[in-house]
């Protein structure tokens, strides 16, 4: 059993055969997967494919890149979908100084805000961060997120970071790009420790091998599994078995 939790099913690129690829997620031993809002129209949309889907959750959010222009009343919405029995996290959220869409101070602000959001209702946070680790570092510290749970998705950053994360007691997962032939993640991935990893996709986004160029989408969450079994030397049994585990206890996801 693997468990994709983090895709974008809502995305456009779904349109055409959503149903479709569910359904061939489902037939290649995927039993639940976790669409993930980046503002407040994808998030009402996740929530409603949460609700058609049995084998679909949902988090909702509002991603750094997506925060220059948002309302308070956008924040408001996010806060009231996010007692949908179906929502199962406060995502996708953090800071992002590669695409630079909204200024520091903005993103730090939306960040901060919605993790607050997550205290208040008792749900994780899925992080995404990008080329914003001293800042990201300082805030995840500051707001001691051990007990409430906080996976930063597709993970980035050096040695140093990493342990940083890992002291914090939080989790991370990685992509389909640890796949690619020239990934710098291997020694990342090898010391990871099982028991702090998640499985994703980021559907529609970075495919593994051999499905790269394509499309992604939840039914390739075993190419990725299968990476991290290699480069830890273990059978891709465990890799789905524990980080399964892992995931259910983490989004307490009623499978």
């Amino acid at each position: 059993m693997f468990i994709d939790t983090h895709a974008h099913l809502q995305f456009k690129s779904f349109d055409e055969d959503r149903e479709m690829v569910i359904q061939r997620a489902i037939e290649n031993d995927v039993a639940a997967m976790i669409t993930i809002g980046t503002d407040l129209t994808s998030s009402l949309q996740a929530v409603d494919l949460a609700e058609k889907y049995a084998a679909v959750y949902a988090a909702v959010g509002i991603h750094p890149t997506d925060c220059a222009e948002v309302a308070d009343h956008d924040f408001d919405r996010i806060q009231e979908l996010a007692t949908h029995p179906k929502v199962v996290a406060i995502g996708e959220v953090g800071l992002d100084y590669y695409h630079m869409r909204a200024t520091r101070e903005k993103q730090k602000n939306a960040f901060v805000y919605q993790i607050h959001m997550a205290k208040e209702l008792k749900k994780p946070l899925i992080i995404h961060n990008r080329e914003s680790h001293q800042d990201m570092y300082e805030i995840l510290a500051e707001q001691n997120l051990a007990d409430l749970g906080a996976v930063l998705h597709s993970f980035s950053g050096d040695d140093a970071f990493f342990r940083k994360i890992m002291e914090l007691d939080l989790y991370i997962s990685f992509t389909g790009n640890i796949t690619f032939k020239k990934s710098t993640s291997d020694q990342l991935v090898v010391q990871a420790p099982l028991e702090r990893l998640l499985l994703e996709t980021d559907s529609p986004f970075l495919t593994p091998a051999p499905f790269r160029g394509k499309r992604n989408e939840p039914a390739y969450v075993v190419h990725t599994a299968r990476k991290i079994a290699d480069l830890k030397e273990i059978p891709v049994e465990e890799v789905a078995r524990v980080t399964s585990e892992n995931a259910v206890s983490f989004f307490k996801l009623d499978l």
